[in-house]
C-alpha cells in the first residue's frame, strides 16, 4: 500500500486525537479492572489475556478506522496477517491494547495502552497511556516527547546524561539470569522494577538511564515507547547497536534490545548478548 511519509504538521494534528483514543481505551480497561471480576484465559502462546485486552482492542480499532487517511491496523489481538500482505504496507497503526496484562492481573497499576504509527519500518508517532496512573507519554517526529499527568499541562521530557551510578529499569514480571549478568558487568547501579512500556518511558523522561530487555517481546510492545524515547533524544537498539525497525520480516518478535538515553557508554558491550 503506497503512502507518502506523514509530515510533521499531520503528525502534530494526529497526536491529540490518538491520545484521546488511548484514554478512552484506558477507561474501558479501568471499568473492568475496578470491577475486580474478570477471567484470565491463555492464548496459544500461553500468554494471559482478559476481557480488558479485547475491550480496548475493539475500541481502538473502531476509532482508528474512522481517521483519514485510513491506514491498516495491526494489533496484538488482531487475527494473524500474513507477511505477504503486511509487506505491502508503508504506513500502518501498530497497537498493544493492554501492555502488561500480567501487571493488570496482579493489580499493581503498571499497565499501558500503546498506539504507534509506523512508516517505512520506523515509529513516527507514539502514545503510551497508563490508565491506572492517569499518566500519558506521547511523541511524534517534529513534535518532541511529552508527559501529561491527569488534566495538568503536558511537559516536555528529555533523556539525561548518564551518571556514575546509572539507574536501570527492569521488568517486574520477566527478570532473567541474563539481566543479572549484565547488571554485574555494569557495576554500581540503582535498579527500578516496573511493568510494561513504562520502563522505556522512564528512560525517556530521565528517571532511568537504561532498560535492557534480554528476552522475547513483540513489535507492538516497543513501537510507541520507542517513538517517545527517540523524540526525547534516546535510543532503542538491538544488542549489536542497530535501531529497532518494524514489519521487516515474517515474525513479529523483536530481538533482544536496549533502551537508553546517553550513548556515551557502550551498553551493547555490557549486555553480553
Amino acid at each position: 500500500m503506497s503512502a507518502p511519509r506523514p509530515g510533521h504538521a499531520a503528525l502534530n494534528a494526529l497526536l491529540p486525537v490518538v491520545r484521546d483514543i488511548a484514554r478512552a481505551a484506558g477507561e474501558a480497561i479501568l471499568a473492568i479492572y475496578e470491577s475486580r471480576e474478570f477471567d484470565v484465559a491463555r492464548k496459544a502462546d500461553e500468554t494471559p489475556v482478559t476481557a480488558a485486552d479485547y475491550a480496548a482492542h475493539h475500541l481502538i480499532v473502531e476509532r482508528l478506522a474512522t481517521l483519514e487517511p485510513r491506514y491498516p491496523i495491526l494489533s496484538e489481538e488482531s487475527e494473524s496477517i500474513p507477511y505477504a500482505e503486511r509487506a505491502r504496507w508503508r504506513t500502518y497503526w501498530l497497537i498493544d491494547p493492554l501492555d502488561g496484562t500480567r501487571e493488570f492481573i496482579k493489580r499493581n497499576g503498571e499497565f499501558t495502552v500503546n498506539i504507534a504509527l509506523i512508516h517505512d519500518h520506523d515509529a513516527v508517532l507514539g502514545v503510551v497511556h497508563a490508565p491506572a496512573l492517569d499518566t500519558c507519554y506521547f511523541g511524534a517526529e517534529g513534535a518532541g516527547a511529552w508527559r501529561q499527568d491527569g488534566s495538568a499541562a503536558a511537559r516536555a521530557i528529555r533523556v539525561r546524561p548518564v551518571p556514575a551510578c546509572p539507574t536501570v529499569a527492569g521488568s517486574r514480571s520477566h527478570a532473567s539470569p541474563r539481566l543479572q549478568g549484565m547488571l554485574e558487568r555494569i557495576g554500581d547501579h540503582e535498579l527500578i522494577s516496573m511493568g510494561s512500556a513504562l520502563k522505556t518511558c522512564l528512560v525517556a523522561e530521565g528517571a532511568a538511564d537504561l532498560y535492557p530487555r534480554l528476552g522475547l517481546t513483540s513489535e507492538w510492545d516497543t513501537a510507541a515507547a520507542q517513538c517517545v524515547l527517540e523524540q526525547a533524544g534516546g535510543h532503542l537498539t538491538d544488542t549489536d547497536g542497530h535501531r529497532l525497525r518494524y514489519n521487516t520480516k515474517e515474525s513479529l518478535l523483536n530481538p533482544h534490545f536496549l533502551a537508553f538515553g546517553d550513548d556515551s557508554r557502550d551498553w551493547a558491550m555490557l549486555s553480553g548478548d
